[in-house]
């Protein structure tokens, strides 16, 4: 389909362009002109509307000739991803033997070397010959680069949104080549907003790759103390253990966020006076804090179940395995963590909702005082509306009589009020000698 629609648009630019020389005009040169930037505009965008696959296969299927002309037309910028795409043969012939990058801080290369991680550059396919890795660490590549790096090293990485949609239960195997696959979440926080990233890890041949779309502070914590700290490591499952540790660790920071919001949460709603704006926004904060903390909760839960997998499948070194159990006790210690702060929000929610009814409660007791107070006065005015009130009240002048008569309702309404506040005051004094008693 893509060729196709290729083919159709050069074959169409091919006849316009024998048109446009068989007609002779003063104006041929600048007719001319027009035409061929029409040409380009139209090539342009079907170039930028075609993925690197597509548009790779494509230029696989037209003539040479065809195809160096296209190529030609092809920004520089998308160039390099459909190397990528193209079989070597069409390749040294488009691109004279030009062989594909890698985009920057893509690919991540690192080498052991006297205890030390060392970062090895990486900016074409080249540069992956005549090293031993034990960790490549992989950042949003394409298909294309996933595809050449697990020939190189043979082994297949997928893609680590696919591997989001396996089950849980599948996330953790040894397939039939022995390479043991795990998929994890780690969290990341952002501008105030916390969510999970997938991360897929592959280990095979004594290096573990690592794929993810995201950069993630763990990674860049991990890479700073292995290349700084000599020993820190020894092969690549120390690295994937360090990992895991390391997400414990910023999930217990973030805990630890979470506690001191809180606590000044815990200050404005044990407060005596919480308006309904304080308690909403009091609401909104318990409620963003409860979905980080359950996130922190699915996150450590499952770095747990790689760890009791690496544990299982006897995978691990002695030293190792005292890490990996280490690593299991801090996330232990996080899930009662995690346990008494769902406690302390149920807690603060509860109390925001009975401040609320609180209020509610204060606006209903001052109308039903005000119903009260105005019950004899609506008798009054019901009385004061009838023909039997303007018979008693005929050898008055009427506002002398209605006059009265409000002064009159006004004088019940401010006795039953005064009656009501004597009677609440009773039941305060009553209800606290009662409690000294107790």
């Amino acid at each position: 389909m893509s060729k196709d629609k290729l083919l159709a648009i050069l074959d169409k630019q091919k006849l316009v362009d024998v048109l446009v020389r068989k007609q002779s005009s003063v104006h041929h040169d600048r007719v001319e002109n027009v035409v061929l930037k029409q040409h380009d505009a139209e090539l342009l965008h079907y170039i930028n509307t075609q993925s690197s696959f597509e548009m790779a296969t494509a230029l696989e299927q037209i003539n040479i000739e065809q195809a160096q002309w296209v190529w030609g037309k092809i920004p520089e910028r998308k160039q390099n991803e459909i190397l990528w795409e193209l079989s070597n043969e069409r390749r040294d012939l488009l691109a004279q033997g030009k062989e594909p990058d890698f985009e920057s801080a893509k690919v991540s290369v690192f080498e052991l070397h006297d205890g030390r991680l060392n970062q090895v550059p990486i900016q074409g396919r080249k540069d992956l010959e005549n090293i031993k890795p034990i960790w490549i660490d992989l950042i949003n590549t394409t298909k294309a680069e996933r595809a050449f790096i697990g020939s190189h090293f043979k082994i297949e990485l997928p893609d680590p949104i696919d591997e989001t949609e396996l089950e849980v239960s599948s996330r953790f195997f040894i397939d039939a080549g022995d390479a043991i696959h795990l998929h994890s979440n780690f969290l990341l926080e952002r501008q105030g907003e916390a969510r999970s990233v997938s991360v897929a890890f592959i280990l095979h041949g004594g290096i573990i790759f690592s794929l993810r779309d995201e950069e993630l502070p763990v990674f860049k914590l991990q890479k700073r103390r292995a290349l700084t700290q000599p020993g820190y490591v020894t092969d690549c499952v120390d690295v994937l253990l360090d990992l895991y540790a390391a997400d414990v660790e910023c999930s217990a920071d973030s805990l630890e966020r979470i506690y001191a919001t809180l606590n000044a949460v815990g200050k404005l709603v044990l407060n005596e006076n919480v308006s309904d704006d304080q308690a909403a926004i009091t609401l909104a904060n318990i409620a963003e804090e409860e979905s980080e903390n359950g996130r922190i909760r699915g996150n450590i839960l499952d770095t747990q179940r790689a760890v009791g997998f690496l544990l299982r499948a006897r995978l691990l070194k002695d030293s190792q395995i005292e890490d990996a159990k280490q690593v299991s006790r801090n996330i232990e210690s996080l899930n009662s963590h995690t346990a008494f702060l769902f406690d302390k929000i149920n807690f603060l929610m509860d109390a925001t909702i009975g401040f609320i009814n609180i209020n509610q409660n204060k606006r209903v007791n001052q109308l039903t005082v005000f119903s009260v107070v105005c019950m004899p006065i609506n008798i009054l005015a019901g009385m004061g509306g009838m023909s039997e009130f303007s018979m008693m009240t005929q050898s008055l002048d009427w506002p002398v009589a209605y006059g009265g008569f409000v002064l009159v309702s006004i004088i019940i309404g401010y006795a039953t009020f005064l009656g009501l506040k004597a009677f609440e005051r009773r039941k305060i004094k009553r209800a606290s000698l009662r409690q000294s008693i107790r």
